[in-house]
């Protein structure tokens, strides 16, 4: 199942992204997974805080009628 593994991991893995401060303008460096932020980080130059985004999760399918 090694390779079943590979590929999930590389969604659980933090990646790094550099964003744009939204009132100075300074790149804040993000940890985020499948695009969204996944802890607060802030802004060296003003103290923005770019906070952690809500993670998208399973929703469960519907029995059909």
């Amino acid at each position: 199942m090694a390779v079943i593994d590979n590929c999930e991991a590389q969604f659980a893995t933090p990646i790094p992204e550099e964003r744009t401060c939204p009132k100075c303008g300074e790149t804040v460096e993000v940890f985020t997974r499948k695009g969204r932020v996944i802890e607060d980080s802030t802004c060296p130059k003003c103290g923005h805080v770019i906070s952690a985004e809500e993670q998208l999760e399973a929703q469960p399918r519907k029995a059909p009628k």
